[in-house]
């Protein structure tokens, strides 16, 4: 008979190092918005799934993209020019 034998201290032992580091957290923050969007989007595309989409259905879809998209844009733009030195191109 095999027996089952836990791997908590394996999983454990390196628990400390699978915390985000605060570059990473900083990273997730900026980009918030752009996950959110496309939450939006998704759920907007779900709730077309099992039936066919009416017009109220089609405009939520077309604007959340607009939004996820809107959202992408603004992303690139802070990272750009956040990446700039003294702000100029």
């Amino acid at each position: 008979m095999d027996h089952i034998v836990t791997v908590q201290d394996a999983v454990t032992a390196f628990a400390d190092f699978m915390e985000p580091t605060a570059a990473e957290l900083d990273a997730i923050e900026r980009e918030m918005p752009v996950i959110l969007a496309d939450v939006d989007l998704l759920d907007a595309q779900i709730i077309t799934l099992d039936r066919t989409p009416t017009e109220l259905d089609a405009r939520r879809i077309r604007r959340a993209r607009r939004r996820a998209l809107a959202a992408r844009v603004a992303l690139v733009n802070r990272t750009a020019g956040a990446s700039l030195p003294g702000g100029a191109a």
